[in-house]
This record gives structure tokens, C-alpha cells and sequence, in this order.
């Protein structure tokens, strides 16, 4: 009898230890390699040229992919290299199975994407379906008469009915989206550049085109797909008269109409089920549900939202920084049970993250560079980095229009000219926010031109170069660069950062971003001085603050509860 209690009590020791044992582990639902995703953007025609015509190229992107793999990141996007007439950089596609010749060949593109999936880094394609180029052989049959088979490839208003209703474009010199075309007395669409005419979603066969140009690049290797412009695809035909000044709002008429998840819901069955793709669109639609509508699970649609709130909140005045925190708040509150974000602060089509959300004064471009990469790293999303913000590139500073080579800068200097505007507003404005500010050529060293190119660069390198470089960075220990892949390191080492959920902390406080992250048994506090000024912050009920697991300063003062914050400082401690 005595045994058999001895036995019992084991038993139940065991038990219990077990049972301990399993609260303790960590237990993450809905996992996806693309959530744990760490995707570095990088703009082709300005990271490495290796010919010496001035453009950066496949061949570029090839010499550098031991540096790509060096900073961490597992998944490289690339912007459109298509044959195009670059009227918009790449954006303006006239051949969609084609490599225009100035980035390479196919050959090349095949040797880069197995020499990233070499290196464990997947790849994204950036696919440009809401509107082709007039050069593509769609179009110009389609223009050539009205009973051509193309003709209903886009749309088309015909003269004799008079002129259409007004529709709003983004890059037309005179904001007007409706082109007249002579051929067949006829006008087309195009919410983008007159060159960028708007394809028609609600024709099957214009449907089957896109799926089969994806199904061709998936079967060359590709692993995800970026869908550019595509909330504006599906468009109401009869195209009825919209309110006076609709455009200063046109995202309300544009994104998100009647037929678009009908087209995504085919694109998935057609494409995206057919192979083990990320899939995300560019825009999140007006409102919470929508983004849910394009990315739930259950609805078959997309993988990621990228919204825009975030990232249109910088402004050459400045920007709220307690409405900052709350976009941020409001998303991860919203996708906390179902769905997925991206989280982002830059792109090809903003200017440089250190001059709209940090300090890119000598003073202060290090600690903020860092500081903006650790918040980015550190949310619960998907990010998406951009390159040369690995190592604080900043924006150029032209000072004419003759600099700038981007269309949506020409054309909106023409437009607001045209209107009488303040022209040296217009400027200072577009020196703060312009796309070219983000393209500018990557600083690989401090020699001529960055060593981007032995030639003459497409866009000039910023003179700033000669300090803020790959090079120099990469030998000094307390670098941005270094940070950033410390950082990235960190953030793959911890599934708290990619999957716990987020708290915001001291909501009030005017100068210091304070969260916390939580998965299961492990807890992170992130705490990010936005400010070019020593801050503090108290805190109670967080736990016991240990070591902290990364510091962009050398040191942190920490007193019972209260924590004070450098200019820029960015910590995040483990708790317990």
C-alpha cells in the first residue's frame, strides 16, 4: 500500500511538472514564413551600376548580394526592371515578359534570384497591372481603331459624346486623367502619366493576361508578389459625375470599388494558391474593414496590408507626434486577432527616413537613424526597409527643378505654375518630400560618386557621401549600419517581436514612444526618445527591467521606475 501512494504521488509530480512545462512554452497560432519576414527594398536603377552607364542594374544587385545577406534580411522587392519607356521609372510597362536591356538580361534575372535563394533571401516582384505603358503592344492596337480585339484592354470615351466627366490624375501636368486621342477621336484613362494608360479589370481577357504574366515569373522562382497601385483597378464604367473637389479626397472615389476583391479572390485561385508566394498590395483600402476584406485569411485574397496612414503623416512642418503613435496603436489594435500588417516608413515613392521622421543633422542623424530602424524592427508586421536607411542616407536638397528627373516633380512644378501657386513654397515643399530624395544613388564608399558607377550617375549621389558610406560604416562597431544588424538579428532571435502582442505605454508622453511586446512566458519593453532633447519616463507594474538586449547608446540610467531617455535613444529591455 505503501508503494502504490509512492507511485500516486510521482505520478502527480510528474504530471504537474509537465503541465508546468507546457504553460512555459512558447505557443504561436497562425504562423507564416512571410510574417517573419524581414523585406529590404531596393530601387534597381540606384544601388549598383557595373557597367558604367550611370544606372544600376541585375549585374549590381548580384556583386552586392553578400552584403544584402550580411544585413539579415530574408526577402529582397525589387522595383519594376520590365522593358518600359521610363516615363515613370519603371512604372510604365510596355512589355511584361522582357528585361528592359539598361538592367540586364533574363539570364541575369534568373542568376540573381538563385543567388538569393543561395542565400537563403527570398524575392519579391513588383507587379504594375492597374495601368500599362501607351508603348505596349496592348495599347497601341487598342488606339489603332475602335473594333480592334484590344480596344476593351482600356478605357476609352468616345468624342462624339462629348467630353467625360472629370477624373483626377496624380502625374498629369493639368491634374487631368482623361487623354484625348486623335486615332479614333476618342479619349483613354490614366490616373497616372498620360503615358501610363488604365487597364480594364472588367475584361476577362485582359484578367487572364495578368494571371498568366504571374504564373510565368512564379514559375521562374519568384516568391512573392507586390501588386502596385491595384486598389485603384476596378473602376465604375459608366463613369458618373463625382463631387467639386473630389480630388483632394480621390482615394475615397479610387480605392476600393465595386469588382476588386472579385478580381483578387480569381488572382488567388489562379496564382497565388498555386504556389507558396507572399502577396501584398500596395494601399489598405479607406477603412479598417476594407483592409481586412483584402487581407483575412478566410476571404482568399492577399497576404499583407500596406497602408499609408503612417507614412503620409510627415510633412515639411512637421509632424504630430502623438497622432504617430496613435495610427501606429489604431493598426496593431485592429489586426491584433485577424490578418497581417506591414510595417514601413519608407519606399521608392517617399523621400529619406531620417529627413521626415528623425533629425538629419550632423547633431542627431546617428541616434534618430537607429532609433527610427529599432521601432521598425521591433512592431509586430512585416517590415519592409528600404535601402540606404541601413545606414542613414538622407535627402539630396535640390535647389532647382531643373534637378529633379521624377515625372510626379515635373509635373506637379508645371501644374502648380500653371495655377499661380507660391512657387517658393512649392519648392521648399517638394525639396522635403520628393520621390527623387529617395532614389538618389546608394553610398557604397566615400570615392567618386559612392562607387556606385564608373560613369555619369542617372540621379547625382549626395555629396554627403564621403562620410555616410557602406564602407566606413561597416568598420566602426557603433555604426547605423552595424545597429541596423544587430537589430535584425535581434528581432529573429525573439518571436516576441514578430508575433507578441503590443501595449502601449504612457500614452501622454510628448517625447518618448513606450510599448511593450508579449508572447506567452517572454515580455520586451521598448522605449524610443523621438526628441533631440534627454526625456524621462516612468513606469509602473512592468516587471523587473534586465540588461538591455539593445541600446543605441552605451548606457541607460535607470532609477526604480523612472528611465531617462538621450536624444534619440532607443532601448529595449527584457522583462521579467
Amino acid at each position: 500500500m505503501k508503494n502504490f501512494f509512492v507511485k500516486i504521488l510521482i505520478f502527480m509530480l510528474i504530471t504537474s511538472c509537465s503541465g508546468e512545462k507546457k504553460q512555459k512554452e512558447v505557443i504561436v497560432p497562425n504562423k507564416a514564413w512571410w510574417k517573419e519576414a524581414i523585406v529590404y527594398q531596393i530601387y534597381p536603377r540606384s544601388f549598383k551600376d557595373s557597367d558604367g552607364d550611370g544606372i544600376g542594374d541585375l549585374k549590381g544587385i548580384i556583386e552586392k548580394l553578400d552584403y544584402i545577406k550580411s544585413l539579415g534580411v530574408t526577402m529582397v522587392w525589387l522595383n519594376p526592371f520590365y522593358q518600359s519607356p521610363n516615363v515613370d521609372n519603371g512604372y510604365d510597362v510596355s512589355d511584361y515578359k522582357a528585361i528592359l536591356p539598361e538592367f540586364g538580361t533574363m539570364e541575369d534575372f534568373d542568376a540573381l534570384v538563385k543567388g538569393l535563394h543561395e542565400r537563403d533571401i527570398k524575392f519579391v516582384l513588383d507587379v504594375v497591372v492597374n495601368h500599362s505603358s501607351d508603348q505596349h503592344e496592348w495599347f497601341k492596337q487598342a488606339r489603332s481603331s475602335r473594333d480592334n480585339p484590344y480596344r476593351d484592354y482600356y478605357h476609352w470615351w468616345p468624342a462624339e459624346k462629348g467630353k467625360p466627366n472629370y477624373r483626377y490624375s496624380l502625374f498629369d501636368a493639368k491634374g487631368d486623367a482623361w487623354q484625348y486621342d486623335s486615332i479614333t477621336n476618342s479619349y483613354y484613362l490614366h490616373y497616372f502619366a498620360k503615358e501610363q494608360p488604365d487597364l480594364n479589370w472588367e475584361n476577362q481577357k485582359v484578367r487572364n493576361e495578368v494571371y498568366d504574366i504571374m504564373q510565368f515569373w512564379a514559375d521562374k522562382g519568384v516568391d512573392g508578389f507586390r501588386l502596385d497601385a491595384f486598389q485603384f483597378a476596378a473602376k465604375d464604367t459608366t463613369f458618373p459625375k463625382f463631387p467639386e473637389g473630389f480630388e483632394k479626397d480621390f482615394i475615397q472615389y479610387y480605392a476600393m470599388q465595386d469588382g476588386l476583391h472579385d478580381y483578387l479572390k480569381e488572382m488567388n485561385e489562379q496564382v497565388f494558391s498555386k504556389y507558396d508566394v507572399m502577396s501584398v498590395a500596395e494601399g489598405a483600402g479607406r477603412n479598417f474593414q476594407e483592409a481586412h476584406e483584402l487581407v483575412d485569411s478566410e476571404r482568399k485574397e492577399l497576404n499583407v496590408a500596406y497602408a499609408f496612414d503612417a507614412v503620409d503623416i510627415a510633412k515639411p512642418e512637421g509632424y504630430s507626434f502623438s497622432h504617430f503613435k496613435e495610427v501606429f496603436t489604431k493598426w496593431d489594435k485592429e489586426f491584433s486577432k485577424k490578418g497581417w500588417l506591414s510595417i514601413f516608413l519608407s519606399n521608392h515613392d517617399q523621400a529619406r527616413l531620417v529627413s521626415r521622421f528623425g533629425n538629419d543633422s550632423p547633431e542627431f542623424r546617428e541616434a534618430s537613424s537607429k532609433m527610427l530602424n529599432t521601432f521598425l524592427l521591433s512592431m509586430r508586421g512585416t517590415p519592409f526597409l528600404y535601402y540606404g536607411d541601413e545606414i542613414g542616407m538622407t535627402n539630396i536638397n535640390f535647389d532647382s527643378i531643373s534637378q529633379y528627373k521624377d515625372v510626379a516633380a515635373i509635373n506637379g512644378y508645371k501644374k502648380a505654375a500653371s495655377e499661380g501657386a507660391d512657387m517658393i513654397k512649392f519648392m521648399s515643399d517638394l525639396n522635403f518630400a520628393s520621390r527623387d530624395n529617395g532614389r538618389t544613388p546608394m553610398q557604397w564608399d566615400s570615392s567618386e560618386n559612392a562607387n556606385f558607377t564608373s560613369g555619369t550617375p542617372w540621379l547625382p549621389v549626395n555629396e554627403n557621401h564621403k562620410s555616410i558610406n557602406v564602407f566606413t560604416e561597416n568598420s566602426n562597431p557603433n555604426s547605423i549600419l552595424n545597429h541596423f544588424k544587430k537589430m535584425v538579428k535581434l528581432r529573429k532571435e525573439h518571436e516576441v517581436l514578430i508575433y507578441g502582442d503590443y501595449e502601449l505605454l504612457a500614452a501622454e508622453n510628448p517625447d518618448i514612444y513606450a510599448y511593450t511586446r508579449t508572447l506567452n512566458n517572454e515580455k520586451v519593453l521598448v522605449l524610443l526618445n523621438f526628441t533631440n532633447h534627454d526625456s524621462s519616463i516612468e513606469l509602473t507594474e512592468i516587471g523587473a527591467i534586465n540588461e538591455p538586449l539593445i541600446n543605441n547608446y552605451s548606457t541607460v540610467e535607470v532609477n526604480k521606475n523612472n528611465i531617462q531617455l538621450k536624444p534619440y535613444q532607443a532601448i529595449i529591455f527584457k522583462l521579467n
